[in-house]
């Protein structure tokens, strides 16, 4: 079983940088707390609901991590305008229950592109080409990490680096893009003056 870790202290002066493996981690120092929540939606969900319930909130809720474009040409680091949940079925359920679940969340009132989130790494071209049709890029966490922020009423940014283009080989880029995509992660967090 993944763990999540938390390196540093969480103190309502500053954020809360979160990603979800050590690779995305790699050079982001140590002037900021990090929370390490592992990949997936439950690890996401579990670690950041984790530390904010033992009591001190951060500032905000920064998450930096890797994405997949799900459409070519794109590249570079975007802060995410709004973010949807790829891998639920939510015309079913509402279908079923008359409610709607996994909704949308808007996390900036900036233009910026629309992330899916699902525990699907997506490496298939038809998988890419559905989710184009709804999304810009796509990843594990995001969704999750919005829930908890909203829920927690912590102010919550996405930063996401295009480190594949979410079709054949995807795996292998990521391996071999991670270190480089945390590098400029990193470079993000300093230009921001966090």
């Amino acid at each position: 079983m993944e763990r999540m870790r938390l390196l540093g202290t969480i103190t309502p002066d500053r954020p809360l940088l979160v990603v979800a493996v050590q690779e995305e981690a790699a050079y982001l120092g140590d002037s900021l707390p990090v929370l390490l929540t592992g990949i997936g939606k439950i690890n996401a969900t579990a670690a950041l609901a984790t530390v904010l319930a033992r009591g001190e909130r951060p500032s905000e809720i920064v998450n930096l991590g890797t994405a997949g474009a799900l459409r070519s040409g794109w590249a570079g680091t975007h802060q995410v305008a709004q973010v949807l949940q790829h891998d639920i079925d939510t015309p079913v359920l509402r279908a079923l229950t008359g409610r709607t679940y996994g909704a949308p969340i808007a996390v900036s009132d900036t233009p910026g592109p629309t992330l899916a989130t699902g525990d699907l790494f997506v490496s298939d071209p038809e998988a890419r080409d559905r989710l184009a049709e709804h999304a810009d890029l796509v990843d594990m966490e995001g969704y999750a990490l919005a829930t908890v922020a909203q829920r927690a009423n912590v102010p919550l940014r996405l930063i996401k680096h295009v480190s594949d283009e979410a079709g054949a080989g995807a795996d292998r880029t990521w391996r071999e893009s991670v270190d480089g995509c945390a590098r400029i992660l990193a470079e993000w967090v300093r230009a921001q003056g966090l």
